[in-house]
């Protein structure tokens, strides 16, 4: 994958788990303004990550695994939480699958 795609991933994942954190943020009294904020938020990702001319599957399969990551990047660092091991072995799971399907060959 070359530095644009990684770029194009991390936006991507960016916009999706901070849209659902906007709109996590509105539904727990910030109001609608901000729930759509984050919906806009959350539209704009899958703009942002098809803009890769992949497969529908490989592209999504492989992006799943960068939104994994933030994901719980995000929950550790922005909301706080602390992260129990079984997370971060089915992340590192959720990431070994993601290079099955970018560096598997067909059978």
């Amino acid at each position: 994958m070359t530095f644009i795609t990684w770029l194009i991933f991390i936006g991507a994942a960016l916009l999706e788990v901070g849209g659902d954190a906007v709109v996590r943020k509105g539904l727990r009294g910030s109001g609608l303004p901000i729930v759509l904020a984050g919906c806009v938020m959350l539209g704009s990702y899958g703009v942002v990550v098809n803009t890769l001319k992949w497969d529908f599957s490989k592209l999504l399969g492989v992006y799943v695994a960068v939104f994994a990551a933030v994901s719980v990047l995000f929950g550790r660092f922005v909301f706080d939480e602390v992260i129990p091991r079984a997370t971060w072995l089915g992340l590192s799971v959720i990431i070994c699958g993601a290079m099955i399907i970018q560096f598997g060959k067909g059978v």
